[in-house]
């Protein structure tokens, strides 16, 4: 049960409801006493006056009635539920950062983005996506990590996407290092078989042993590909970038069948034409979106363990995400956020909209 505001200028007639999944507010100027969100369809709101509201969606509180700073800081202020059932999607945090070869801190990244992501308002302006009025979405909490052990962490994170894709839930998941996104992709395509990717990166994350060890945030594509996780014809990478171990650092990517976009043919120009590119590769097929916050240059985003120059703009990854709508996503995932080096939270705060547009791009998500 989330917080009871009191004393706020509101009015709204309630009824109760028997909808699926958790129920939160909508919010209308006028007169009355309180402001209440609920947990779930199965709990009353505690009010001798009020019950849940009628609204078949989730629907964050306005800033216009009730303050940023206030509550408990869940992703974009959406109601908490301890699983995934009856909704569309859920945004869920994998807090580790034991996978990292640089700089720590990525496990406090889903915490970050959530304090940041308050910000957020219901609409996309520039796209004039209205996701909750169309998806049934909720935070549901973080997978229960083991910080010692990062075998047995991939072992969690697989067994929870497991459970959550069992509903029907479509993930969009707040990293964490990069590492979480082999055991997502083994959960995935268990449930949709091999699937296109699209990776938004500075880096390849495709070396086979770094230190001894075969995962890690440097590793996980290779892993995925070695599984057959991957319809590897439709999977590009965007935004690679920096110094390497060999002339040609994406070689094998190559190899694969992978489709490269080095960062120096992003620079100076819009990426949208490169993005009706990419669907076309997609094709109708199920595909996941993975994103590196390090993608963007650290002038943009320098909270992350592995800064590379020269690298994406905002605008740009904005472009990207925005060109995956009328993609079948089935999951999406934004990762390496470290607060310890985002000393504005312009980072994280980044991290939140960019997840807020994945949202904004899922498939049954309406547009005005």
């Amino acid at each position: 049960m989330f917080a009871l505001f009191r004393n706020i200028n509101l009015t709204r007639t309630v009824t109760p409801s028997s909808f699926r999944g958790t129920k939160a507010d909508i919010f209308s100027p006028g007169t009355g006493k309180a402001l209440i969100l609920c947990s779930d369809s199965r709990s009353l709101c505690r009010s001798l006056t009020r019950e849940c509201s009628g609204s078949r969606f989730n629907v964050p509180p306005s800033a216009e009635f009730v303050a940023r700073v206030s509550g408990i800081p869940t992703m974009a202020k959406l109601p908490y539920q301890e699983t995934a059932d009856g909704l569309d999607a859920a945004f869920i945090g994998v807090p580790i950062d034991t996978g990292t070869s640089n700089r720590p801190g990525a496990r406090f990244g889903p915490r970050q983005i959530r304090t940041e992501s308050a910000l957020l308002r219901a609409y996309n302006s520039g796209t004039r996506a209205a996701p909750y009025e169309s998806v049934m979405v909720a935070d549901i909490g973080d997978v229960n990590v083991n910080v010692y052990d990062l075998k047995d962490t991939c072992k969690r994170i697989r067994e929870a996407y497991r459970k959550i894709l069992a509903t029907g839930c479509i993930p969009l998941t707040m990293g964490g290092d990069h590492t979480i996104a082999y055991p997502i992709l083994q959960a995935v395509a268990e449930k949709h078989g091999p699937v296109g990717l699209i990776h938004v990166d500075a880096h390849a994350d495709t070396s086979d042993v770094v230190l001894g060890e075969k995962i890690g945030h440097g590793t996980p594509f290779r892993r995925c590909v070695e599984e057959g996780l991957l319809d590897c014809k439709r999977v590009v990478q965007i935004g690679l970038r920096g110094t390497g171990y060999s002339p040609d650092s994406y070689e094998w990517s190559r190899a694969q069948g992978f489709r490269v976009v080095q960062v120096e043919e992003c620079w100076f120009k819009s990426l949208a034409p490169l993005m009706a590119e990419v669907r076309t590769q997609m094709g109708s097929g199920p595909v996941y979106l993975s994103f590196d916050i390090d993608a963007l240059d650290p002038g943009f985003a320098p909270g992350t363990g592995t800064p590379e120059i020269a690298g994406l703009t905002p605008i740009q990854g904005v472009e990207i995400i925005r060109g995956c709508r009328g993609l079948n996503l089935v999951g999406c995932d934004l990762v390496e956020v470290s607060p310890p080096y985002d000393t504005t939270g312009n980072t994280a705060l980044t991290g939140a909209n960019l997840l807020f547009e994945m949202l904004c791009v899922l498939p049954k998500t309406k547009y005005y």
